[in-house]
């Protein structure tokens, strides 16, 4: 058996997956070193859940290959090396919260206690409770701790805080946090974008099937060609604002203006040679949300090889 604590890690080459004529994975190559948090990021239709499916062992590739620390996803999974938290599927009916996590314990070599994993996850207050009678948030919660529980080298977490609250998104990442300062490899799919910025040392961006951004948080809103430009201005003229060059759009709050631009450093120098009175001056990168927009959308118009993806 080879070894999970060997260099590479997660590898993807020439990854691609097609349904009949629905292409929804293109040739994706990807490395996720160990140790490692990467949130996988992109429009509904990117291909991110057959990624991860094909990463579990859950959907074969039609072409391309995946290896998890040197092993077949298959031999990953027998192994106990990975722990998955998927949206779809229900836990089992008639057991309770405590029983699903001791039952999901006992397929692993190495499982962790099933008390500080009920503790660590926010189910020891519902333990007992039938999971036939569990809130979608619950429900959630108990996936969380059903894939954690095995103590697992590699976690893959599918839209992970989906029906959870703030408070409860807020103390799930608390957990995540611990579980990747022990070492492990974290990939997790969401569409709080808030989340990946904070959370993922690295961003993976998909559109279409395809990676088309990938990099840490700082370097994927660096793409972004939008800037933004704060300032005080009493009595300021949007429409004398607006005319500046590099400047596309203008907001004004009382005497804040907030001007939207394609080159930044023209519209500021433009801004102080035209108004004497600009103080409080304010200069903001492009958004993880900006970026996002503009790179999905630049691919979504790439061409007619682009048109039928799934999932």
């Amino acid at each position: 058996m080879a070894n999970r604590n060997a260099p590479g890690g997660i590898v993807l080459s020439g990854l691609s997956k097609s349904y009949g004529n629905l292409r929804a994975v293109r040739s994706v190559d990807l490395m996720i070193a160990p140790g490692e948090t990467v949130a996988l990021l992109g429009p509904n239709g990117a291909g991110k859940t057959t990624t991860i499916d094909m990463l579990l062992g859950l959907t074969r590739p039609d072409d391309g290959s995946v290896s998890v620390f040197g092993a077949s996803p298959a031999a990953a999974v027998r192994s106990g090396w990975v722990g998955g938290m998927l949206q779809s599927g229900s836990p089992l009916d008639h057991l309770k919260v405590r029983e699903v996590v001791k039952l999901m314990a006992s397929y692993y070599p190495n499982p962790l206690a099933t008390e500080d994993v009920l503790r660590l996850t926010g189910t020891a207050g519902f333990a007992d409770q039938l999971t036939t009678k569990l809130s979608g948030g619950q429900t959630q919660r108990l996936r969380f701790a059903a894939a954690l529980v095995g103590n697992p080298d590699l976690m893959v977490l599918d839209e992970p805080t989906a029906a959870l609250d703030v408070e409860g998104r807020r103390e799930f990442w608390q957990a995540m946090r611990g579980v990747a300062e022990r070492g492990k490899t974290v990939l997790f799919a969401t569409h709080y974008l808030e989340e990946a910025d904070a959370y993922a040392d690295r961003i993976v961006l998909m559109a279409r099937g395809r990676i088309v951004a990938d990099g840490p948080a700082t370097e994927i809103k660096a793409r972004a060609s939008s800037r933004t430009v704060r300032a005080t201005l009493a009595g300021a003229d949007v429409t004398a604002i607006r005319d500046l060059p590099g400047v596309v759009s203008v907001d004004r709050h009382g005497d804040t203006v907030i001007l939207s631009c394609s080159d930044a450093d023209a519209a500021l120098y433009a801004l102080l040679g035209a108004f004497r009175g600009v103080r409080d001056i304010e200069v903001g990168g492009g958004s993880l949300e900006d970026a996002f927009i503009e790179l999905t959308a630049e691919d979504v118009g790439a061409g007619e090889e682009n048109q039928e993806t799934v999932r």
